[in-house]
């Protein structure tokens, strides 16, 4: 015979069961103007998202999961919960620190992602800025600079 579940014991399985079942990252949900090192807007990130270049057209998205999609939905690569960033087949192309740093997939730094959103490069010079940026959109800045507008590009 069969014994109730307590409803303390029903709880725990209901808030064990979205835990597994839950995506272990969500990405934050951010809107920024991104701006080249003249002050120029050369896209933005939308709080669903999608990624605009200058002009406003979609050039891709960033999933709540990590994803990073091109303007054909098909998946270029993801950002995982560590900061690791990783290209369509899996593996990694690089990282960004917990405190901004960019690093390439040999480990060395590239460049940064100041407090403020100012994007510097290698030798700490500044080649643009997210407005709108705050620590909790790291991974979607660094995303943006890995597949929409390399960092090692500026």
């Amino acid at each position: 015979m069969r014994r109730p579940l307590s409803v303390a014991m029903a709880a725990m399985i209901g808030v064990l069961g979205t835990v597994i079942l839950s995506p272990a990252f969500a990405m934050e949900r951010c809107s920024m103007t991104v701006r080249n090192g003249s002050g120029s807007s050369v896209g933005s990130i939308d709080s669903d998202g999608t990624v605009r270049n200058s002009s406003g057209s979609g050039d891709g998205r960033i999933d709540e999961n990590g994803t990073v999609r091109n303007s054909s939905g098909s998946s270029v690569g993801r950002i995982d919960d560590d900061g690791t960033v990783r290209n369509g087949s899996g593996s990694s192309i690089g990282r960004v620190d917990s405190d901004g740093t960019i690093r390439n997939s040999s480990g060395s730094s590239v460049g940064r992602i100041d407090d403020n959103g100012t994007v510097r490069n290698g030798s700490g010079g500044s080649v643009g800025r997210f407005d709108g940026y705050s620590s909790s959109c790291r991974g979607v800045a660094a995303a943006y600079l890995f597949f929409f507008n390399p960092l090692h590009n500026q």
